[in-house]
């Protein structure tokens, strides 16, 4: 964690932090999908509705769980974040909330998290939490995203959790379509999260940080994508063999996918015919990954749904 100093001044313009800055901490944008794949997964589980007070104090548990984490995250990562255009104004680097207020806003959100899913969903709902705010944390923030390129592969699993909370919170366990949950999000990663990076490799450039395109170029990273976004497709199907789910989720699993990989393959042959990274070729994957996982949680929670009876 760094001790650098924040200029004295750095704060001036505002004398006093607001609840927007704290809330900003939390990386609200971020956190939505994550949320989305929790509640998602409890309809899976449930198979149907699965009590409006669990669905609340899931929510609020899961947003503060993973709200904590960002505020770590932007903590540890205040040198970096003051040097990059995109990161400076956050209130951590800026002076506006210092380290002391953000750590224990961090350590009240996370302690509270966890203490709400122990004691109104399962102990099993509350570990699951916090071993995807470690993930994120300790070895993504801390370990991993300084030092090699694998950060997002290995630490990216931090956001494959949420879908088990979710389940653990329900049923108390973790059956064999909960961790196809959790495998699904993290071979999705790297395509998602690849495709941004390709768009701001020059910045992770002068941090200094090791992302795939910065340290082996943009035709490994496009080729890295590929093979990703074919895992992910392979694996978003195999529930279907398993008698988890239907033909609704088959159908739309299917759509879906073949879109994502058409998505990569522009974007494949695009780099490869040597032409560099073009947004209007980066930012509609990027963007529809995260409208594909959005969409595939559904297409399972409905599935189980309808086809509960048959399951």
């Amino acid at each position: 964690m760094t001790t650098e100093t924040i200029p004295a001044d750095a704060g001036a313009v505002r004398e006093r932090a607001t609840w927007r800055d704290y809330l900003s901490l939390t990386k609200p944008k971020v956190i939505s999908l994550l949320l989305w794949t929790t509640v998602t997964a409890m309809f899976m589980a449930e198979r149907g509705w699965p009590g409006g007070w669990l669905l609340l104090v899931v929510s609020v548990a899961g947003y503060a769980s993973a709200g904590s984490a960002g505020v770590f995250n932007m903590i540890i990562d205040r040198d970096i974040d003051i040097k990059m255009a995109r990161t400076a104004q956050r209130p951590t680097t800026s002076g506006l909330i210092s380290t002391r207020s953000a750590a224990i806003f961090g350590g009240v959100l996370q302690v509270a998290s966890f203490l709400m899913l122990w004691v109104w969903a399962t102990p099993l709902a509350a570990w699951m939490s916090l071993a995807g705010f470690l993930t994120y944390v300790v070895v993504y923030t801390q370990l991993l995203k300084r030092n090699t390129w694998h950060n997002i592969v290995l630490g990216g699993a931090a956001g494959c959790f949420p879908p088990l909370v979710g389940w653990a919170a329900v049923t108390g366990d973790l059956n064999l379509f909960a961790w196809f949950l959790f495998a699904i999000i993290f071979f999705w990663t790297p395509v998602h999260f690849w495709a941004l990076a390709l768009m701001i490799k020059d910045e992770y450039r002068e941090v200094g940080i090791p992302m795939l395109p910065v340290v082996h170029g943009d035709k490994l990273t496009v080729a890295q994508i590929g093979l990703y976004a074919i895992y992910t497709v392979v694996l978003s199907v195999m529930p279907v063999f398993f008698r988890e789910v239907g033909a609704i989720y088959f159908v739309t699993a299917a759509g879906l996918g073949a879109w994502l990989l058409v998505l990569s393959w522009r974007l494949y042959r695009h780099v490869m015919t040597g032409k560099a990274v073009e947004r209007r070729v980066a930012v509609p994957l990027y963007l529809y990954s995260m409208l594909y996982l959005a969409l595939l949680f559904v297409a399972a929670a409905a599935d189980r749904m309808v086809f509960a009876h048959l399951l």
